[in-house]
C-alpha cells in the first residue's frame, strides 16, 4: 500500500517516521511549527533498539560516525564513590552494538539529511486537523490545505492533535523534577564516556561526545516554573562541590548555553496510538521521563513499526490498528520502567532510603544493570519490505 502522508513535527520521531514513509513509496510532507531550525538541544544516548531503528532507515552508519560509543562509566555518589559501573563492551557482544553519545544537533541534522530537499517546512503551525471526511485528512498550511491518506502527530510533549484526539486526557503533567543542561564549549579531559551521579533528590550527569566536547546535565526536585537569572551560578552552587569532573564541566560552559526545562510526562497512558486516520508517535503518545534513556529510541521505533505496518497492510485502517497494537503496550512498558527508575533515583530524598539504595547498588552483581538495559534494548525491529 501506499499513499500520501502529512507528518506534523520535524523533531527525531517526525523525521524518523517521514523516512520510513518515503522507503516504502508515500508522498510525505513534513510540517515543522518552529520557524527557524536552531538545531538546539544538549545531548543523547542512543541505545540498541534506536540504532536498529535507525539502521533500518539507513542512517544508522552516518550516526555512528559522529557518535562515541559508551564502553565506561556508571553510577556514582557525590564524593565520587561508585554505586554500578557499567560494561559497555559486555552489553555490546550481547547486542552487536554498543549505547552511543551523539549530540542531538548531528541526528537531527542526518535525519533531515536522509529527506529530499522541499520535503520539510518549516513555520507551518497545526493546531488540528479536518477529519470530517473518513477517506481522507485535511491539514491546514501555509500554502493551502494539504489532504492526506494519513497523518503523523509527531508534535512533541505538548501535541495539539493529541488534545483534539483525546480532549478528555489529562495530558502531560511535571513530574516533580526539572533539568538543567548544556554541551561545553570545547573538549574536557574525561575518564568515563557516561556518568550519572545520584544525590538527594538531585542528579548530575555527562555524555562525552567523538569531538571531546561533553554534554552535562543536572536534575532537580523543583516545583515547575522554577528559573534562575543565571543558570550557570546556580548549577555551581549545587554541584561544584561534587566530584571530579564536574567542576572542570562547568568550567567548559559558556552561560548562555545553559537550557532549562521542566521534565513532563503522560502519567495516564493513551487509551490508543491511533484514531481515525492519524497516528501519533513519540512524546505525542508516551512521552516519558528520561531516567532509562530510551524517549528517542522508543520514537525511532514508533517509525519503523508504523512504515512497516503500512507496507504490509492492505488499508490504513488496518495498519494502524496494527501499529497501535505493537507499539502501545512495550512503549508505556518502558514509561511505566522509567518513571520508576526516577523514583528510585534521583527523586529519592529520605536518608535513610539514600543509604538502602546504595548499599544494595553496590552489592548488586554488574550483570543486574546489564539485565536492566537488556530488557529495554533488546528490540528486533520489522522490515520494511
Amino acid at each position: 500500500m501506499t499513499g500520501s502522508a502529512v507528518v506534523v513535527g520535524g523533531g527525531i520521531g517526525g523525521l524518523a517516521t517521514a523516512i520510513g514513509l518515503r522507503l516504502i513509496g508515500w508522498e510525505v510532507t513534513v510540517l515543522e511549527r518552529a520557524p527557524v531550525l536552531a538545531d538546539v538541544g544538549a545531548g543523547i544516548s542512543l541505545h540498541a533498539n534506536g540504532i536498529r531503528a535507525l539502521d533500518v532507515l539507513g542512517v544508522g552508519e552516518a550516526v555512528r560516525a559522529v557518535a562515541r560509543p559508551q564502553y565506561t562509566g556508571g553510577t556514582r555518589t557525590p564524593d565520587g564513590s561508585w554505586l554500578a559501573r557499567m560494561d559497555g563492551a559486555a552489553l555490546e557482544r550481547a547486542l552487536g552494538t554498543p549505547i552511543v553519545g551523539v549530540p542531538r544537533a548531528d541526528l537531527h541534522r542526518l535525519l533531515r539529511a536522509a529527506l529530499p530537499v522541499g520535503c520539510l517546512a518549516i513555520g507551518t503551525d497545526v493546531p488540528s486537523v479536518d477529519c470530517s471526511d473518513p477517506g481522507r485528512a485535511r491539514v491546514p498550511g501555509r500554502a493551502g490545505a494539504l489532504d492526506a491518506d494519513l497523518v503523523v502527530a509527531a508534535d512533541g510533549v505538548d501535541s495539539r492533535l493529541r488534545t483534539q484526539l483525546f480532549p478528555g486526557h489529562p495530558g502531560p503533567v511535571h513530574s516533580g523534577s526539572t533539568v538543567l543542561r548544556a554541551i561545553t564549549a570545547h573538549p574536557v579531559p574525561l575518564p568515563t564516556d557516561f556518568e550519572l551521579t545520584w544525590g538527594r533528590g538531585t542528579e548530575f550527569g555527562h555524555i562525552a561526545f567523538a569531538d571531546g566536547r561533553a554534554e552535562w546535565h543536572a536534575v532537580l526536585n523543583a516545583p515547575a516554573g522554577t528559573r534562575h537569572a543565571d543558570p550557570l551560578a546556580a548549577v555551581r552552587r549545587r554541584f561544584g562541590g561534587w566530584h571530579d569532573p564536574i567542576p572542570a564541566l562547568l568550567d567548559a560552559t559558556r552561560p548562555e548555553a545553559v537550557l532549562h526545562h521542566d521534565i513532563h510526562e503522560l502519567a495516564t497512558p493513551l487509551p490508543a496510538f491511533a484514531v481515525g486516520r492519524i497516528a501519533l508517535v513519540g512524546d505525542a503518545a508516551h512521552a516519558m521521563t528520561p531516567n532509562l534513556g530510551q524517549g528517542a529510541c522508543q520514537a525511532l521505533e514508533d517509525a519503523v513499526t508504523l512504515a512497516a505496518a503500512l507496507a504490509t497492510e492492505r488499508t490504513v485502517e488496518r495498519a494502524l490498528a496494527r501499529y497501535d497494537a505493537q507499539r502501545r503496550p512495550r512503549s508505556q512498558s518502558v514509561a511505566r520502567a522509567a518513571r520508576q527508575a526516577g523514583r528510585m533515583g534521583q527523586r529519592l530524598t529520605h536518608p535513610m532510603a539514600v543509604s538502602l539504595r546504595n548499599a544494595a547498588l553496590r552489592l548488586a552483581p554488574s550483570r543486574a544493570t546489564a539485565r536492566t538495559i537488556l530488557r529495554h534494548a533488546d528490540w528486533a525491529p520489522p522490515s520494511l519490505g
